[in-house]
């Protein structure tokens, strides 16, 4: 049986992939054995009660059973249509192939927005750290994200509250392309609190992507899952601060395991949010302290953006501004966070430097420097 989806004609393997993602008991790695065990993930898929035994519980086989007993394909497929979600099966040829040569491979993508950004001729980098940055971190972060979008590097990070939230929103500002992988189905919003940037991603060409299906609420464990698939999709993962407990640890632990090059923003020593990336630097990741760092790496063509020079005649409180915005274009709301500034003075500021075309705003409704 074959069906299309999205004028793309889904064979029986990927057809056995998609029902597979929506089996819960049976995951990447469970997958693979049976695919191995029985030639394909249709032959797994269709293999009897008797033959399942000899490959997992029989347990698992009689929730196998019942499972294949209920799903409704077509009906889920419909679903996927309904909310405009695309499903790209490990078999098939859109998979992004940087993902097959990682231990786990999730058995498919459930997709919402611009997949071409899977595409291998593109650069993709992770970016993470902690939910809770300073505001180095974030100065680091804008820094740097927003010098590596505009070269054309897509930004991949989980969507998360903290860097990985400055990540993305410093992609979309720069007019760059981003990725979000969430852990959690591609149609619930998580954190809530990042609705907007979730529809901003879409909006502006992005990409939304999990390995959980649709309608699947965040539980334990699948941030951790989900970190794998952010350092797989990247070429490397560039880590700015977070606690040695932190998600940014395991990103970068899956990320040495993958053969993907780490690098660290070093942090002060002593701060809990150092720590991650102080570790790391320890244990031989790239230390980066500008864009350069990471360009050269890669062996990327970069020429480092001349600073603009200040203008001669700012009032201290217009250079507190201007020293903001140097990192990268931000919103009233966080130059009213970073400056200490009262809602009244900052307005008046603002007007002052626009009527004086130091600044302005961006598509974005992002004040940026001229």
């Amino acid at each position: 049986m074959t069906i299309i989806l999205y004028s793309h004609v889904m064979d029986q393997n990927e057809l056995a992939c998609f029902s597979f993602s929506y089996l819960n008991g049976v995951g990447p790695c469970t997958f693979k054995k049976l695919v191995d065990r029985f030639g394909s993930p249709y032959k797994a898929y269709m293999a009897s009660g008797e033959k399942l035994t000899h490959a997992i519980s029989v347990k698992h086989t009689e929730l196998f059973a019942l499972f294949r007993k209920n799903f409704e394909v077509q009906k889920e497929l419909k679903k996927l249509e309904q909310k405009h979600i695309r499903y790209i099966a490990a078999t098939s040829s859109d998979y992004p192939s940087s993902l097959t040569n990682i231990s786990d491979p999730p058995i498919g993508l459930f997709c919402k927005g611009n997949t071409s950004l899977f595409a291998s001729s593109g650069i993709r980098l992770a970016v993470v750290g902690t939910r809770k940055p300073s505001n180095y971190g974030q100065r680091m972060t804008k820094l740097l994200v927003g010098d590596l979008a505009k070269i054309g590097v897509v930004i991949v990070s989980g969507m998360a509250l903290g860097i990985d939230t400055v990540a993305h929103d410093t992609a979309l500002a720069a007019n760059g392309k981003t990725i979000a992988v969430l852990g959690c189905g591609v149609d619930i919003v998580y954190p809530y609190s990042n609705k907007k940037l979730y529809e901003r991603i879409l909006e502006n060409n992005g990409l939304i992507v999990s390995e959980f299906p649709p309608g699947l609420t965040v539980l334990p464990g699948l941030f951790v899952a989900r970190n794998r698939i952010v350092s797989g999709l990247s070429y490397g993962t560039i880590v700015i601060e977070g606690s040695n407990h932190s998600g940014s640890l395991i990103t970068a632990s899956y990320a040495a395991e993958q053969g993907k090059e780490i690098f660290a923003v070093p942090g002060q020593v002593g701060m809990e949010c150092s720590e991650a990336p102080n570790i790391l630097l320890k244990q031989g990741a790239h230390p980066v302290t500008c864009t350069q760092d990471v360009t050269d790496a890669l062996g990327l063509r970069y020429n480092q953006r001349k600073k603009k020079v200040e203008p001669p005649s700012l009032s201290p409180t217009e250079k507190s501004i201007y020293a903001l915005l140097e990192s990268a274009p931000s919103t009233l709301d966080e130059l009213l966070t970073h400056s200490l500034l009262s809602v009244p003075d900052l307005s008046i500021t603002v007007s002052q430097m626009e009527l004086q075309g130091i600044i302005e705003k961006n598509q974005e409704g992002r004040w940026q420097i001229v």
